[in-house]
């Protein structure tokens, strides 16, 4: 296990091959942005994306794949299908032997444990952005969708475990980590696969 943090002018994260490359970090941190900046999302789509050999998934994909479908279903239903809706487009991306970029706001373990055994072939890797939870809010303010308190405070409690060990050098599950604050993640300008 290992972290890297880039330095000062990198531009570009490197990973094998067929990895799994999950986006976290808080709501709110500019992960969607990111994806949106690197890949030329719109925001509109709604099925993952292929650049450059790589699905590139955001779970607003999912989001809108079920828009208006689940609309007689309660929050936690609609949640828990775009989620898993999510989780399934990973795995099959995956399998098909491709790499994967994908966007995942939680740190929860056991969602981090179902990522590392879906990337067991060719590695499970973490890209993190650390942003302050007063950017996070903001950031979620701007996108005009804000997570309650309580839930927000959850995701601090993991995002912070999640970076101390990711700093410490144990991002288990993860076979790395990446750590990125805001002005490393506006300088990045790719996520490469391969040699």
């Amino acid at each position: 296990m290992s972290i890297s943090v880039p330095a000062a002018r990198e531009t570009s994260l490197h990973f094998p091959a067929g990895s799994l490359v999950i986006l976290t970090g808080l709501p709110g941190a500019g992960k969607t942005t990111l994806l949106r900046r690197l890949y030329g999302l719109t925001g509109t789509e709604s099925g993952p994306v292929a650049s450059g050999g790589a699905a590139v998934i955001d779970s607003m994909q999912s989001r809108l794949h079920w828009a208006g479908g689940l609309r007689w279903a309660p929050k936690p239903v609609r949640t828990f299908v775009v989620f898993c809706t999510h989780l399934w487009r990973i795995r099959t991306a995956l399998r098909a032997g491709r790499s994967v970029v994908a966007h995942n706001r939680g740190c929860s373990a056991v969602v981090l444990r179902a990522f590392a055994w879906m990337g067991r072939r060719s590695g499970f890797h973490l890209v993190l952005l650390d942003v302050t939870p007063a950017v996070a809010k903001a950031g979620q303010q701007a996108r005009g969708r804000v997570v309650p308190e309580r839930t927000f405070a959850r995701h601090r409690r993991r995002c912070h475990a999640l970076l101390a060990r990711a700093r410490a050098g144990r991002p288990a599950p993860a076979d790395s980590a990446r750590v990125l604050d805001r002005a490393e993640a506006d300088r990045l300008e790719s996520i490469r696969f391969g040699t």
